[in-house]
Order: structure tokens, then sequence, then C-alpha cells
């Protein structure tokens, strides 16, 4: 911590300034609080330590201009006077502490002391809120395809309502981000945001982690204990793999949606709740309740405000832009950037693993890869040889003596080769072939119709 002291005596200000040096603070000593406001105006201080009685300007009304200058300064008022009237008025108007002269050395030790811990924890937890609301603020899900902006606008209009949302989308999407986004950016997000994977669960603890149980409503039951609708009270409460719920205990879920209460297991009195749910699946519930495989009326009490989230390889000009957020979260001290022909691959990648899998990616880059730019050869490959096996293109098996057949055959031959040779890229796989890389695509569309 950076230290100024002012006292107009000079053997007490040279013997604070000496010892603080000593024991490894940064201090500079100034004579006068009219040059030491003239250097708070220039300088950054952490604390300054100050005599109450002084020609031109006590402490007291120093130690009010310094909380004008930055109300972040920490002050120490030093007095050979105490009475109660002097701490009370030098804690009223700003003060961390005061100290009576003559006083230990060790005594201001543990004062600065303790001053270093709370700036420490104040310091960590500016951090963690902003950290808090940049994960939670829609910038935090990255995307500038327009699938993503009707999910960015989605996202505005439902989040200051209570409305039930029910967010869809393949594995590795980001549903769960999603449902933390819509919490945090409700009037609801200093309540509780609770998460229940209904998928990981059996049904007997499901329920009781859902409504709670009384004493004794069944084996091991030893306490009553509240359930995850009780601790969202005034929060959210989060449904993941909502589909995975068993279809007796959706019925109490949909009594709950229509009533607003629960019943613990094994009790019989209604709990009221304040709660706003919001669901997530990666199936059609639609077509699971056509099926009857979900409740048609829980379906659509769900079903409320529904939110679809598009796989990776429906966004794929968000690839780059995804990366590029993933290796800077990963390490922000190091700016990471990927070579033209490493996004080539991967934007011809099928991406089944969504979002999730690109992550993965980004931190198995972050560990293994050295190079910047990130180059094809730093890529797992594993994940090349997918590339080259999701463009591989089928030889026809049929034979055929027409000339058609006979030019489609050699030239799909070429197309293979040229892809294989250029691990995929494909404007390298055009320079082979000698020919513009929209000629190779519309090649490829053609051999290749459903890739």
């Amino acid at each position: 911590m950076k230290i100024l002291v002012v006292d107009d005596e000079e053997i007490q200000r040279v013997t604070i300034q000496d010892d603080l040096r000593d024991t490894g603070y940064e201090v500079i000593a100034l004579e006068a609080p009219l040059l030491a406001l003239e250097l708070l105006h220039k300088e950054k201080f952490d604390i300054v330590l100050t005599d109450l009685k002084m020609p031109g300007m006590d402490g007291i009304q120093f130690l009010r201009e310094i909380k004008k200058i930055d109300n972040n300064i920490e002050v120490l008022i030093m007095t050979a006077f105490a009475t109660v009237k002097t701490a009370v008025d030098a804690i009223r108007c700003g003060a961390y502490d005061y100290l009576t002269k003559p006083f230990e050395l060790d005594e201001l030790l543990q004062i600065l002391s303790h001053l270093a811990k709370l700036k420490e924890l104040t310091t960590e937890n500016v951090q963690l809120r902003r950290q808090l609301e940049e994960r939670h603020s829609f910038v935090s899900i990255i995307g500038k395809s327009e699938a993503m902006q009707k999910v960015f606008e989605q996202i505005e209009i439902v989040s200051p309502t209570d409305t039930t949302v029910l967010i869809t989308g393949e594995t590795g999407t980001g549903k769960e981000i999603v449902a933390e986004t819509i919490h945090y950016n409700s009037h609801r997000s200093n309540g509780p945001l609770i998460k229940v994977n209904c998928a990981i669960l059996s049904r007997e603890i499901l329920e009781s982690e859902l409504f709670g149980h009384t004493k004794g409503a069944f084996t091991g039951a030893q306490n009553e204990k509240k359930g995850r609708f009780e601790l969202a009270k005034c929060g959210t409460i989060y449904l993941d793999d909502v589909d995975d719920i068993p279809l007796d205990l959706q019925v109490k879920l949909l009594r709950v949606l229509q009533e607003k209460e629960i019943e613990r297991v094994g009790g019989t009195k209604t709990i009221p709740i304040d709660v706003r749910v919001i669901a997530s699946t990666k199936n059609d519930l639609y077509t699971l309740s056509q099926d009857e495989r979900f409740r048609s009326d829980l379906y659509y009490r769900l079903n409320v405000f529904p939110i679809s989230l598009p796989p990776l390889k429906e966004r794929k000009k968000d690839i780059p832009l995804l990366l590029e957020h993933f290796l800077k979260s990963m390490n922000p001290s190091l700016i990471r950037k990927v070579d033209e022909k490493t996004i080539s691959i991967l934007l011809d990648l099928p991406w089944e693993g969504n979002v999730r899998e690109l992550k993965n990616l980004a931190e198995r880059l972050s560990v293994n890869c050295k190079c910047n730019p990130i180059v094809p050869e730093c890529l797992p490959v594993e994940m090349v040889e997918r590339q080259q096996q999701y463009y591989q293109i089928p030889i026809k098996q049929e034979s055929g003596s027409s000339l058609p057949e006979t030019v489609d055959r050699f030239e799909m031959g070429l197309l293979k080769e040229a892809l294989a040779a250029s691990l995929g890229n494909k404007e390298k796989a055009a320079k082979i072939l000698d020919i513009p890389v929209s000629t190779l695509k519309s090649k490829l569309k053609k051999y290749n119709p459903h890739k």
C-alpha cells in the first residue's frame, strides 16, 4: 500500500516515514495539508496518516477534502488530545481510525494490516461483482449470427417479467447460460437461482429435492427438509432436462405451477411459494406429449415463452468469436490469435458437441499449443481426421460406361485427393486443383448435397 504521512512536527513525521519504509511500505511525508492536497490530485494513495492539530487546516477539515478527492482513500487521525468527541467527529467524517500520541509502531502496523486485508477483500468483491455482471450480461452470450440475435431479443423481452420460460436446444448449446442470464437480468436477481438437474436423480430423491419432506416421511428422513422450490423463494428455479421428470411427479409439478404452492413429501400442509420457473430440454416436448411420454398439460404450462437455441453447425460464423472468447477467458494476460487455415478447418467440422465441444477445444489449445497464431498442426489429430471424413466424397460403386458418369467419378476422385492433401482446407485444395474456391464449393455441394 502507498501511504501519505502529513504532520507539521518534523521529528514525528520523519520517524513514522522511516519506520514504515523499513517494514516495506511505500511512504511519502509532507508537513502541510495544502501541499498534501496538491499531491493527492496528482498521485494515487491508499492511506493518509495525518495529525489532527496543524496550522492552516486541521485534521478534520483535511479529512473532508481528502474524501472529496477520492472516497476510497482510508484516513488515520493522529492526536495528542484524544477525547470522545474527537473520535466521534473523526469517524463520522469518514476516518478509519485514530491514534493517540505517543503510540507504538506495533499499534500502527496492526491497524495497517487490518486495512490491507480490508482493501484486499474490497478489491476482490469489486472484481467478483464485475465478473458476475460480465458473465450474466447479454454480451456473455457470444454471437453475431442472425439466429443468436433472435435469442438476444427474446432474452431481453422476457428477463424483466415473471413469465415461465422453456429453453430448448441440443446438448452443449448453452441452455444453462441463457437461464442464468435471464435470472440475473430480472428483478429477482438479488434472490437465489436454484438449479436442479432432473436427469441425474432417482424418482424418490427428485421428489424430495423439489418439494422437501417431513421428518419420518420415509426411511432415512430423520429431519425435516426444505425442497428446492422453497429454497428458491423470491428467486428462480431452473429445471434442467425437465423431460426426465417421471409422469407421476409431473402431476405434482403441474399443480405447483398452477397453484403456486407445494406440499412436502409426507406432509399435508400447503406452503405458498414465490418462484419463477425456467425449464430446459434437449428433446421435443411436443412430440413427447403426443406420444404420451410427457404430460401435454404440463408442456403447455411450461411452454409459455419458448427460446430455441441453434446448434453450432447452424451458426458457424460465430465460431471465431467464440474461440477467441474462450481462449481469452482461460488466459486473460495472453492475446491468442488463430490463423485463417485453422479457422477454415474448424468451420468445416460438424460440431456434434456444439459450443461445449468448442470450449473444450479452446482449453486443450490453451494448454498444449504454444504457437501464436494457432496453426492447423495445433489441432487434435482426431479432429482433423473427422473433418476429412465429414467432407469425404463417396465414389460411386456401380459401373457405368457413359461419358458423364466416367467424368463424375474421375472428378470426385480428384476432389477427394485434393481435400486429403490439404487437410480439408478448401482454399488450399482449390489451389491444388487450380480452380476458384467458389467452384470447389459448388462441386462439393453437387456430389454431397447434404453436407
